[in-house]
This record gives C-alpha cells, sequence and structure tokens, in this order.
C-alpha cells in the first residue's frame, strides 16, 4: 500500500480524479467530512446511547456521543502528529502532491468520530441482542430465507458493519449515503472483511466484520481504489486494514482506558485513592505535583490526570506507528497499537478494574437485561409484520405496527434479507429512550 492512494479525495460518484494541491485550504474535504458526519442524524442519536451505564441519570456519565467527541478529538492529535513525521519522512506527498500534516489529523478525527455511529441503544449487549434474537430466538425461524453469509450478519450483527452502512447507503436521490472521502471510509473500516469466515486468524482485522452483504460491493470499491492489500482470494472478501485505521482504533482504546476509569471514580464506583495508584507510571514524567497538591476538588484532579495520561499515550502510540510504518503498509502489523505499548500492563490493570466494578456492577447489568427484553419484543413485532406483508398475510395490527417505521423502513418488495437487515439496522438505529418509548407503545403501557 502507499500513501499516495491511500490519502485519496474521491467521493462517491466522481468521475475526475481529487487532487490535493488543487482543494480550497479554507474548507479541505477531509475536513468537510468532518461536518457530514456531525450534522447527520445517526450522529444525533448517539447523545441519548449508552457508553457505560444504560439510561444513566447523572451528569458524570459518557453517551456514545461525548465519547465519539472526545475520541475525534484525540484523534486529530494522533493523526497530525503522525503526519507531520511522516511528510518528513516521505516529503513528496507535501512537495509534489500538497498534502500537509493537517490532513492527516482531519481523516483521523472524521474516522474517528464516526467510529460508533452504527452501534445499537443499550451499549454492546444491543448488538448481542439483536444477534441473539436471530440466533436463539424466535427470529431462527427465518434462518432457511437466508445465505449463509446473510445469516451470519444478522446473528452476528455489528455495529461496525452497520456504521459503514449508515456512511454509504444511497437512497431515493441520494447516492452515496454521506458521500464520504475514500480516505476517511477507509480509516472508518476497522475490520475490512465481510461476517465469514469468523475469525479466521489472529490478525487484529479478522477479530470483526466490517460490512454486510449488501455493502458488499461499495466496500470492495473502496478498497480497490485506496489501494487495500486484498488477503484473500475466492469468494471470501477480505483486505489488509487502511494504516489510519490504527490511529483511530487507539485513540477508541485510549479513551475508553482512561476516560470510563474516570467516570468510575466520579461514580463513586471506583475509590479515588485508585487514580493516582493505576496512573502513576503514565504521568510520574508529566506531573507537576505541587499544582496536583493544590486541586481541592475530586473532579480536578481526576481532570488533570486524565490529561495527562492520555497525553502519555498518545505519544506512545505515535511512537509505536512509526517504528512499524513499514510492517503496517505491508499489512503485516497484527495487533493494536496499544499492544504494543510499553504501558501495556498499566492499560490492562485499568481496564481489568473498570470490568470489575463499572462494566459488571449491578446497575450496568440490570439495565442490560433489560435492553435484551425491550429489542427482542421490538424486533419481534417488526420482523414479523414485515415478512407477513411480503408474503401477503399481515393483519391489521400487522399494517398498524408497519405504519409506525419511518417510510425508508417500510418496504417490503425487497429481499428477506434486505427486510430482516433493515429492520436489524432500524432498531439499531434507536436512542435508548427510543427504544423504551416504543417498547412500552407495544405493550400497551403508553398511549
Amino acid at each position: 500500500m502507499n500513501w499516495e492512494t491511500l490519502l485519496s479525495l474521491k467521493r462517491h460518484g466522481d468521475t475526475h480524479k481529487r487532487l490535493r494541491k488543487e482543494q480550497d485550504e479554507t474548507r479541505l474535504g477531509f475536513e468537510v467530512d468532518y461536518d457530514r458526519i456531525i450534522f447527520s442524524s445517526a450522529f444525533r442519536s448517539l447523545q441519548d446511547k449508552t457508553q457505560v451505564i444504560p439510561l444513566s441519570k447523572t451528569d458524570f456519565v459518557h453517551t456514545r456521543l461525548t465519547h465519539s467527541l472526545e475520541v475525534s478529538v484525540v484523534g486529530r492529535s494522533l493523526g497530525r502528529r503522525a503526519g507531520k513525521r511522516l511528510l518528513e519522512k516521505h516529503p513528496h506527498l507535501e512537495a509534489l502532491h500538497g498534502y500537509r500534516f493537517n490532513d492527516f489529523g482531519a481523516i483521523v478525527a472524521a474516522a474517528a468520530l464516526a467510529h460508533d455511529i452504527g452501534n445499537p441503544p443499550f451499549g454492546h449487549s444491543g448488538e448481542k441482542a439483536i444477534g441473539e434474537y436471530f440466533k436463539t430466538g424466535n427470529g431462527q425461524q427465518y434462518r432457511a430465507l437466508l445465505s449463509e453469509k446473510e445469516y451470519q450478519d444478522i446473528i452476528d450483527f455489528e455495529g461496525n458493519a452497520n456504521g459503514f452502512k449508515l456512511l454509504t447507503e444511497p437512497r431515493e436521490g441520494v447516492e452515496g449515503g454521506l458521500r464520504l472521502s475514500y480516505a476517511t471510509l477507509g480509516a472508518f473500516m476497522k475490520y475490512p472483511k465481510e461476517s465469514l469466515p469468523k475469525k479466521p486468524t489472529q490478525h487484529i482485522a479478522d477479530k470483526k466484520f466490517g460490512f454486510f452483504q449488501s455493502e458488499k460491493n461499495a466496500f470492495k470499491t473502496i478498497a480497490d481504489e485506496l489501494g487495500l492489500r486484498p488477503t484473500r482470494t475466492e469468494n471470501d472478501i477480505s483486505f489488509a486494514r487502511h494504516p489510519l485505521t490504527f490511529l483511530v482504533e487507539a485513540a477508541d482504546d485510549i479513551c475508553y482506558t482512561i476516560i470510563d476509569f474516570e467516570d468510575g471514580i466520579n461514580l463513586g464506583l471506583i475509590s479515588e485513592d485508585f487514580a493516582l495508584e493505576y496512573l502513576i507510571k503514565l504521568v510520574k514524567d508529566s506531573i507537576n505535583t505541587q499544582k496536583y497538591n493544590s486541586l481541592a476538588y475530586k473532579a480536578d484532579r481526576l481532570s488533570y490526570l486524565r490529561a495527562l495520561a492520555i497525553n502519555t499515550l498518545i505519544n506512545d502510540a505515535i511512537d509505536i506507528f512509526l517504528a512499524n510504518e513499514e510492517a503496517i503498509l505491508h499489512g503485516s502489523f497484527e495487533v493494536s497499537l496499544l499492544d504494543q505499548s510499553k504501558y501495556k500492563a498499566q492499560i490492562k490493570d485499568i481496564i481489568s478494574l473498570s470490568v470489575r466494578e463499572i462494566y459488571q456492577s449491578q446497575e450496568v447489568i440490570e439495565k442490560e437485561i433489560a435492553g435484551y427484553k425491550i429489542i427482542s419484543d421490538i424486533l419481534e413485532v417488526y420482523t414479523n409484520a414485515l415478512i407477513k406483508s411480503k408474503n401477503g398475510d399481515a393483519s391489521n395490527y400487522d399494517t398498524l405496527m408497519i405504519r409506525t417505521l419511518p417510510e425508508f423502513y417500510q418496504r417490503t418488495q425487497v429481499s428477506d434479507y434486505t427486510i430482516l437487515l433493515n429492520t436489524c439496522c432500524y432498531v439499531a438505529s434507536l436512542s435508548d429512550s427510543a427504544a423504551v418509548h416504543i417498547h412500552n407503545k407495544i405493550m400497551g403501557k403508553q398511549l
């Protein structure tokens, strides 16, 4: 893979090449990507989607929206710092093509902003709830209607693949979805493979999948345009990651490691005594102890430690990225950047504590259980109604339920796979509160 191709400004529908040196410096193509994402309805819904604790009523807890904004800020720093050093190493990118270090930051920031855009309500349990309905619930009845890969798309419903669908899916009069640059879409594609074969290797890019069968052609077009290296042949589509994906992933890893830990302390789930103990090796070279000791309030002390820790991990991630640039471009770098971090032991300790005290807290477990029931019931009503309508045997209740769906999701003159996948994507588009509201109506609890 080579940087000139990987930094493509091309968008869906372009008939000619977009050159960096011809870009308007006041509104670069990569910055347009950021704007289009932030103004999208899918992004807005993240303001009421779980990051750690479902349906939390406290101001302390991050939503998917605040998490995505923070990941984007960290991603921008990672991209800019990496870009500066890459241009020093490959001066022709600037001299011949006009790329600036800010371009790398803009690409990573936009991809990071969108990294959770396809996630369902109720956190990662929402993904599992959708899949379980079709794998072990009443949705098993649809197995015979689908190909093997189509069925795998649904039983392993994946927020990353749904995100790619949201960013690229055409609608009548709107070709190419948000029409983002291929460079940003490439950086977004964390798992550049289809749902099968499942985890064929230990390579980080094979951990999950990144597109549904419905987006296979779009995915392949973008990957080919970017020059991503194919990693499988014949009928199984799979590519090496876009190098900047590693920076998007690092931004996410840094934020959920440090900021979820901070949330847990602010919520009282973790003692503040653990803050300095667990972060000391990350901040010991940069902390001003006099300043730290002068901070009277817990929130200010945590904020100071968090900023120092994030900066340490950003610098470490950049060093790892640049030291392994050749392997990353070749597609042979097999782990996340933080898996190579000299602070790996500290990161592991922080995550283990967060899992034990936050993610597995009684409040989280109880709300995730409720989320399973809510998602299963919504899927049950809508899949039954839509499939029956397609087959011509819908009841009056089924017809009424279909009319409550957004117009795009009411279509039944399509394949069974499209109906089922679109219903999953509709449920995934709901905020936590919207899902509860719809469930209450279905259960007759709210008029």
